[in-house]
């Protein structure tokens, strides 16, 4: 069958888009996308060439440039051209040249998807308006999936990275993902296409062409078929991927407790999970967490309330029987859950106590650090949070609901003292204003027969109930 009649084949099997559908090709000008813009070409598509010039190559890099604005003259479609100084946005980042190479072309060229007027586009003697697209097309292609499941692998990167480069992922296509580089060049002479040639691709600088020159070549040695029983591995690790999502998927809807901004964890329940680690990593991954991390996030089940390990965006903290994933900015969780058998609670403002008695050992206090409740009317487990927009409770002594922003104006609170204001709550009902009011629903009557003591005791330096 002809390269042409399998690209179509494969575009409609693994349903990457619509004939109708406008398409920007990523185009180096090497053999992969020269190959990819003929296809497209001779398959009826309407598409736009996009180019990127990393300027790390010299003169050749300006060469590269110039072709493929010609091959784009050739097909009488849009050219777009970014210049990028990849090596210093690398430098900055702290990125490898491949990584920075990445994310600046993949910026790039998601922005035309992104925008829904025209853009427009600086060359560097031009400028170019391209309409918005509907997919980007990259010419990667079997050889490249080949190559990523091997780094894949030796990175650790799991099951998921062993699935390899998707067809499909959002509107990013990889159409070519059938085909081996083999097939491409006898296109290419079949058809007497142009193209250029990146000289540093024979070279052992990036991973990627360690792996394409050195390893796969010295593999193939034992294993003839070695290229060929990765790419079938490659379709059963995506299949078994899809069934590997759905379990984590359901382990997650048991574990995770949303509360805000944070996400809550029991440390019993997790501790009960198998296989705990893979569970783990697939949970805390989401939050910037490595996979080296994971072990040091089970040592943390088992540990003393106040401990924490973060990444770059979040912590995860222990807290009595929960582990907490909070921002970056939070020092302890902003939601915590109190249970019937706690008795005290370790802040880092203070220490909140709590306390069964009976009516006969109840007395009034003016402290207001001190709430006394109807336990009655009490159902653990209750929350203890910062109060936030939109919360409303009865203040003691009063029949009608009233906001807790107006509340605290009204207690003449400095924004420190509004900004560092905790609640407890139960149902979504406030039962306490730490430190200032109880809810009028909650408090102790004539008929009380049993009573929740609820008292905070400051450190010294905390200047205002929390």
């Amino acid at each position: 069958m002809e390269l042409l009649e399998k690209f179509k084949q494969y575009i409609q099997k693994e349903n990457l888009f619509q004939p109708k559908d406008r398409l920007l090709l990523a185009v180096s000008g090497g053999v992969d996308s020269v190959v990819l813009c003929e296809l497209c070409k001779q398959a009826g598509f309407d598409f736009v060439m996009a180019h990127c010039n990393f300027q790390l190559r010299g003169a050749d890099s300006i060469r590269d440039e110039e072709f493929v604005r010609e091959l784009a003259a050739k097909y009488e479609v849009p050219f777009l051209l970014k210049n990028f100084d990849t090596m210093e946005y690398a430098t900055t980042a702290k990125k490898s040249i491949e990584e920075a190479a990445r994310d600046l072309r993949y910026e790039w060229f998601h922005s035309f998807v992104a925008n829904k007027k025209s853009t427009a586009v600086a060359g560097e003697s031009a400028l170019v308006v391209s309409p918005q697209v509907d997919y980007i097309l990259t010419a990667h292609h079997a050889d490249d999936n080949i190559e990523t499941v091997l780094m894949n692998f030796f990175r650790g990167t799991g099951i998921t990275g062993l699935r390899g480069i998707l067809p499909k992922h959002g509107c990013l296509v990889r159409p070519l993902l059938f085909a081996r580089r083999s097939e491409l060049e006898a296109y290419v002479n079949d058809q007497e296409l142009s193209f250029v040639t990146d000289h540093t691709n024979l070279e052992n600088d990036y991973t990627r062409n360690y792996f394409r020159n050195t390893i796969i070549p010295l593999v193939t040695e034992t294993y003839p078929n070695a290229t060929s029983n990765v790419l079938k591995n490659i379709r059963r690790f995506r299949e078994t991927d899809d069934l590997y999502q759905q379990a984590v998927l359901l382990h997650k809807k048991k574990l995770l407790e949303q509360k805000g901004a944070e996400v809550h964890i029991p440390v019993l329940k997790l501790l009960k999970t198998v296989p705990l680690a893979t569970v783990l990593y697939e949970v805390i991954k989401d939050y910037g967490f490595t996979a080296h991390q994971t072990d040091e996030a089970i040592l943390l089940l088992k540990s003393e309330t106040g401990k924490y390990i973060q990444s770059a965006s979040h912590r995860i903290i222990k807290n009595r029987n929960w582990m907490i994933i909070a921002p970056i900015h939070a020092t302890e969780a902003n939601n915590i859950l109190i249970e019937e058998k706690d008795r005290e609670m370790l802040l880092k403002q203070g220490i909140l106590s709590l306390e069964k008695i009976t009516a006969t050992q109840f007395s009034k206090t003016d402290n207001p650090l001190t709430a006394q409740v109807d336990l009655a009317n009490i159902k653990f487990p209750l929350l203890l949070r910062r109060w936030k927009q939109g919360d409303y409770f009865y203040p003691l002594g009063m029949q009608k609901k009233k906001k807790l922003s107006r509340f605290l104006i009204d207690q003449k609170c400095s924004l420190t003292q509004k900004e560092n204001t905790w609640v407890i709550e139960m149902d979504k009902k406030i039962i306490w204003v730490v430190g200032m009011r109880i809810d009028d629903r909650f408090k102790v009557t004539a008929t009380t027969k049993n009573i929740l003591k609820l008292s905070f005791t400051q450190n010294e330096d905390a200047k205002v109930p929390q």
